[in-house]
């Protein structure tokens, strides 16, 4: 890799971690105006051998990220989910319920499957539960004790 192109990966790291960048042309226009010349071509190799992601920002635009940053994106949504959603947890032999105000088990239930969490086979939503499926080899107290953090952070 050449110097200057090692240069111009660098800078795009840095913009992209301060400020939100969602396309490719905007990307091009903030490394001129940091003077460096990249046409779109080059920007989008240099998107793909860095990696970036795209993950939603705080305002709904969806902006260009670190390689990482969907699944703390994802862990971000997931941990919001409960604590706005979930009432409770509990775990039977092999199946963790998780209770919530009614009507918003499915969208709990939603978030669990979109988080593709390890931990987590698959969710069935109802009206004001989500059962949730263990994978294998994950007890359902274990899974429950770990969701159940989820519920906690943020609260102190």
């Amino acid at each position: 890799m050449t110097q200057h192109r090692r240069e111009r990966q660098a800078a795009i790291m840095r913009l992209i971690r301060e400020r939100q960048i969602s396309t490719q042309a905007e990307l091009a226009d903030a490394l001129h105006a940091a003077g460096f010349e990249a046409v779109q071509t080059t920007v989008s190799r240099d998107i793909s051998e860095l990696g970036l992601v795209k993950v939603r920002a705080a305002n709904g635009r969806l902006v260009y990220a670190p390689p990482g940053a969907a699944d703390l994106d994802r862990l971000r949504r997931l941990e919001a989910a409960f604590r706005e959603w979930a009432l409770s947890i509990e775990a039977s032999d092999s199946l963790v319920v998780v209770f919530t105000p009614r009507g918003f088990a499915a969208a709990l239930g939603d978030t669990i499957d979109e988080s593709s969490h390890p931990h987590v086979l698959a969710t069935v939503a109802g009206e004001n539960t989500v059962l949730v499926v263990p994978a294998a080899g994950v007890s359902a107290a274990a899974l429950r004790n770990e969701l159940s953090r989820h519920i906690l952070e943020g609260a102190a």
